[in-house]
């Protein structure tokens, strides 16, 4: 199977050979990996520590503002100081524990050749409260980590859901902007970035306090001692020596770069996962089911995985087994060796002075424990400092994402200047307009030009594709044009604020969709101003065609379409044998619960399109005296109702306009152009003809072509 070869090109098209030498790239598995060099900076040693650091810097200045934000939360200010006594006192604990370790007056003991038993007691009682305070610090840390957990979180999904909601579509689409969504509102285990960034800077101000802690301890104990010095030191400096061994070959080459993605081009890659996604998403699943699709589909998956072979697997596994590699290196052949230096040390005083023996004997185990300890607190330091830059750039990130630029960009000028204008309806012209959409190669309109009068009625039609829906896109402001200009009431629109123009419209979209809220809450977001008034809601649904059945339905118009809190059950599905031979039932608690088998309620394509067309009604038509729109735009409204349905909406929709300019977009021919003042009939991207129903029959273009076409059928 031939390989895709990707290559870097500049705006014009061009490859760009400078670029391509300042990418560096890696190959992990299935994956590609690509790293800005930046050529321009010199390499400088550790430069992956430093950063580390400073990205930890850079971020700072976000992270004392979440440091504010949570102590501005009432609840948070006194958790949080308990919440740290107890991480400090955690945290001193083994070198209290230290203190009392028995080796030390085991090596009283035989020195003096006798047994205090006040000191023996002195010590038991010592270490039992130390294993005693351990066991309540954890259990205090656990009932104050919850709550603490809670409200942080609480406090960033308002801040979250702000920066989400604001953002327009192209920006919302942009794939970098959905990663650091991603990264701002994802966290594992149910908690918070905020949250998070606590606990790891925590963490790591602990580990410091406890590596001081216990080093100061056994040089306090060890400085009288034969040897003891000598072997904390030598024992401390290869653990320190093994640490910065090992944490270059492991983290040498976890550059960070500022600039870096991964991709893949494996088909059979991409195919499994495709795959996957067709498995468990639960809307295939009839599909799956009736065209008998499992075993074949099961093959395809195992073939395809067989070809990828191990190099199948997430990107982040992927490269973290290829960065954390066993490198041979001198400072790994020295390791070991000096692991084995204070063994000889002791082994050189044993002869010299065999009497010392059971006294330097204790001293090494103890030291030998206690830097072990340190070793692997020493790792644990340096990981958590790789990780709290990685925390500290998710809190940069989870502020500055109320700092994202919309790509279309707000006009200033307020829209209209009289509001009782919108009553005569709103002009829209098209001067050479063409629009590309991000990332599309071909042009979904091409320099297209035509004038819509106020009040007018006018219907776009044509093939499917052929740039009917990306007209009112662009008339919403959904996206701006490539190329050319819109006009709104002879205004630039650019000029005009967004929230002004689109108060002024109301639009439904082929591509509509239902808000996860009751049926009374998807029609009534169609007007906020109006959402709780249920006449309003109610007189919306029924011009929409949808209120008989709402009614139907058990909720009626508190139905949810589907419901975002699912049920949860026990462990056991339904139908599994029990140990008493019974099989598991849950009819019986769905029946005293009321829980319904299914949580979405199966409305007909047609009855889903009557409640997208009564959300409309909400701000347009709702009431005459009330609405806010000059303009209605309906992008193929009734692709899914049947001619009555059909029939039945466009006449409500002709009678209760008044004045106001109405476009409709369509690939079908009806009652509808007839009445129309305008008809657009586009192909190809660019408009073919524009006319009266009349004048385009007469011109026996491709309209009437069309036309005819489709009057066959009732001929």
């Amino acid at each position: 199977m031939a390989k895709r070869r990707r290559t870097t090109t500049t705006r014009s098209g061009k490859f760009d050979p400078e670029d391509a030498r300042r990418v560096k790239h890696t190959r992990i598995g299935v994956w590609d990996l690509y790293e800005d060099r930046q050529t321009d900076i010199p390499h400088v040693p550790g430069s992956s520590r430093l950063e580390t650091y400073a990205q930890i810097v850079q971020s700072m200045p976000h992270v004392l503002r979440m440091l504010k934000d949570i102590l501005s939360i009432r609840q948070c200010r006194l958790l949080l100081s308990v919440f740290l006594v107890v991480e400090v006192l955690a945290s001193l604990t083994p070198a209290i524990s230290l203190w009392y370790a028995p080796k030390l007056y085991v090596e009283t003991a035989i020195e003096t050749r006798a047994v205090d038993t006040t000191v023996l007691i002195h010590v038991a009682v010592g270490r039992v409260a130390c294993t005693v305070a351990t066991r309540l610090l954890q259990y205090a840390r656990s009932r104050i980590v919850i709550p603490l957990n809670m409200s942080i979180k609480q406090f960033y999904a308002g801040h979250i859901f702000h920066s989400m909601a604001r953002l327009d579509v192209p920006t919302f689409e942009d794939s970098a902007v959905q990663r650091q969504l991603e990264s701002a509102w994802a966290s594992p285990w149910g908690t918070s970035v905020a949250w998070e960034t606590v606990q790891s800077s925590t963490n790591v101000v602990m580990t410091v306090i406890r590596l001081l802690s216990q080093i100061s301890v056994l040089f306090t104990v060890l400085r009288e001692q034969q040897d003891g010095p000598l072997l904390a030191i030598l024992s401390f400096s290869q653990s320190i020596f093994q640490w910065y061994s090992t944490s270059k070959g492991v983290f040498g080459s976890l550059v960070i770069h500022v600039v870096w993605a991964a991709t893949t081009t494996n088909e059979d890659y991409i195919r499994m996962q495709g795959l996957k996604h067709l498995v468990d998403n639960p809307s295939h699943r009839k599909e799956i089911v009736a065209g008998n699709l499992g075993e074949y589909v099961t093959t395809q998956f195992r073939e395809s995985a067989k070809r990828v072979g191990d190099d199948a697997g997430e990107f982040p596994e992927l490269r973290r087994a290829h960065t954390i590699k066993d490198r041979l290196s001198i400072a790994s052949i020295l390791r070991e060796p000096m692991r084995e230096l204070p063994q000889i040390v002791f082994t050189l005083r044993a002869v010299q002075k065999p009497m010392t023996i059971p006294l330097s004997l204790a001293s090494l185990t103890l030291i030998n424990q206690t830097s072990n300890s340190f070793s692997a607190t020493l790792f644990s330091l340096f990981g958590e400092s790789f990780s709290l830059a990685e925390q500290f750039s998710n809190v940069r990130k989870l502020y500055e994402i109320e700092n994202v630029q919309n790509k279309v960009v707000d006009g200033a000028e307020s829209f209209p200047e009289n509001q009782q204008a919108l009553k005569s309806g709103i002009s829209v012209e098209f001067r050479n307009v063409s629009f590309r959409y991000p990332g599309a190669e071909k042009y979904a309109l091409q320099n297209v030009s035509f004038i819509i009068g106020a009040g007018q009625l006018c219907v776009i039609v044509g093939v499917n594709g052929s740039g009917k829906s990306t007209v009112l896109k662009l008339i919403s402001r959904i996206y701006d044009p490539t190329e050319g200009t819109i006009f709104i009431d002879d205004r630039d629109i650019k000029t005009l604020r967004l929230a002004d123009l689109r108060a002024a419209m109301s639009i439904l979209f082929q591509d509509y969709t239902h808000f996860p809220l009751s049926i009374s809450e998807n029609i009534g977001l169609g007007n906020p101003a109006l959402a709780r008034d249920y006449d309003k809601v109610r007189e919306a649904a029924r011009l929409g065609g949808a209120e008989h059945f709402i009614d139907e339905l058990p909720d009626g118009f508190d139905t949810y379409l589907d419901r975002p809190v699912k049920d949860y059950y026990a462990g056991l599905p339904e139908g599994t044998a029990t140990l008493f031979g019974r099989s598991v039932d849950y009819s019986r608690i769905r029946g005293v619960g009321g829980l319904r088998a299914s949580e979405a309620s199966s409305l007909s394509g047609g009855q889903m399109q009557r409640l997208a067309v009564s959300r409309t009604f909400m701000r347009s038509l709702v009431s005459e005296t009330e609405s806010s729109a000059g303009m209605l735009l309906f992008d193929e409204p009734s692709a899914s109702l049947d001619p009555t349905a059909e029939h039945d909406l466009f006449e409500r929709l002709r009678k209760l306009r008044g004045n106001k300019t109405m476009i409709f977009s369509s690939h079908r021919f009806g009652n509808l152009t007839r009445h129309a003042d305008l008809i657009l009939y586009m192909d190809e991207s660019v408009v073919r003809e524009e006319g009266t129903h009349d004048e385009l029959l007469k011109k026996e273009g491709e309209y009437a072509r069309i036309w005819n076409l489709q009057a066959k059928a009732f001929i």
